[in-house]
């Protein structure tokens, strides 16, 4: 979940929308529900069974690279042809963040590198599974997440399917921010859950988005759902229309990074296993 300190252009070169950090424990939306998949084939998949990853489906994000990513994070994400940092293996796409000096000409000094890929279509309404396998450890932060393709932070919304600190191991965070209910108001709508197997493991990480509701959930319950009833128009709930999805692995930060980076952890790396969509 997004704590949002100090505005972010969240690279969404994706999608022109400016960001924020990340929100520490939003669990204000809290529930225990059965979530899953609908019956039949998706919309939009990609099993990661290619020799490399599929250009038609996903973008590497590099914008920010020379100026620095927001929140204070550390790493360089690199451009697409990077095997190092992102690659398919054994039927799995692997972002690896790791512990080098970039050698790309747009380098701001960084001494980490990882891969930051955005879905090229937006997305919008229907059931999302994401099967992945976190990497952990102090200073590293992965997150699936969700932003459209352009407009004002955080008035035209963020959806964080996913987001785990590498100093809480235990704890997996989901958040939406919008214009009226962020954290500078004191009003980000989120929800945590504690597992004691999340480093290293395989679970499917899920979203439930249509025009009432966004639920989000991990291996089929769902863990934080906001509902489509406050007041205030598109302030309270912009999430109406498509949004480009994202996987990345960052480094350090004002909440990846709040208790250090331990190098020897080095390198790091988030697996996916697929992406998968339902439209509604």
């Amino acid at each position: 979940m997004r704590m949002l300190l100090a505005m972010m252009a969240a690279g969404i070169a994706a999608a022109g929308v400016a960001q924020d950090t990340p929100t520490l424990s939003a669990s204000n939306h809290a529930v225990d529900v059965a979530i899953a998949p609908p019956a039949g084939a998706p919309t939009f998949a990609d099993e990661f069974s290619g020799r490399t990853i599929n250009r038609k489906y996903w973008r590497f994000d590099t914008s920010r690279n020379r100026d620095g990513w927001h929140n204070n994070e550390r790493q360089y994400y690199a451009p697409a042809n990077t095997p190092a940092n992102a690659r398919i293996t054994d039927g799995a796409l692997v972002i690896e963040a790791r512990r080098e000096k970039p050698k790309g000409s747009d380098s701001g000094g960084q001494d980490y590198t990882s891969a930051r890929i955005v879905s090229v279509k937006p997305m919008g309404y229907g059931f999302y599974d994401i099967r992945a396998k976190l990497p952990c450890g102090r200073g590293i932060w992965p997150a699936l997440w969700m932003l459209p393709p352009d407009g004002k932070w955080p008035d035209e919304g963020e959806i964080d399917i996913l987001e785990l600190v590498g100093y809480e191991p235990d704890l997996v965070h989901a958040t939406l921010h919008t214009g009226a209910f962020n954290h500078a108001k004191g009003t980000q709508r989120g929800g945590s859950r504690r597992m004691t197997d999340v480093c290293g493991q395989w679970h499917n990480y899920q979203l439930d988005w249509s025009r009432q509701a966004i639920t989000i959930g991990i291996d089929g319950r769902g863990y934080m759902r906001v509902a489509n009833d406050q007041p205030g128009g598109r302030a309270a709930w912009p999430f109406d229309r498509p949004f480009n999805l994202i996987l990345n692995v960052a480094v350090g930060g004002d909440w990846g990074g709040k208790m250090g980076i331990d190098d020897s952890k080095f390198p790091q790396s988030m697996e996916v296993d697929y992406v998968r969509h339902w439209q509604r």
